[in-house]
């Protein structure tokens, strides 16, 4: 099977759920496609410290690019982090304390 088709088949990570109440502390509850695009940009925070970008593919999976042009597609952000890895070359940290103390800074 080509990794299309198995990408558009497979099933949902645990971390895919649907909207759901409080899903935005006190708003309005959020779609799927909202709670995806909220994973992204919280990923992408992380992911410009070491060059890269997630962008969310039609609801199913995700595409990991890097500056240079290369890009992944990965099914979920599990799978991300060794595709992150791949791409910028080196070792993706998402606790290290330089990182951490850059994103509580703003």
């Amino acid at each position: 099977m080509c990794s299309l088709c198995g990408m558009l088949g497979a099933a949902q990570h645990w971390t895919e759920g649907a909207g759901s109440e409080g899903a935005f502390a006190g708003r309005m509850p959020a779609t799927r496609r909202q709670e995806r695009q909220r994973r992204a940009a919280l990923a992408n925070r992380i992911l410009g410290r070491y060059g890269l970008k997630l962008a969310d593919f039609e609801g199913q999976s995700y595409v990991l690019s890097s500056r240079t042009g290369r890009s992944e597609i990965v099914p979920d952000l599990i799978g991300m982090w060794s595709a992150a890895e791949r791409l910028a070359g080196r070792e993706c940290d998402p606790l290290e304390p330089g990182l951490i103390e850059a994103l509580e800074q703003g």
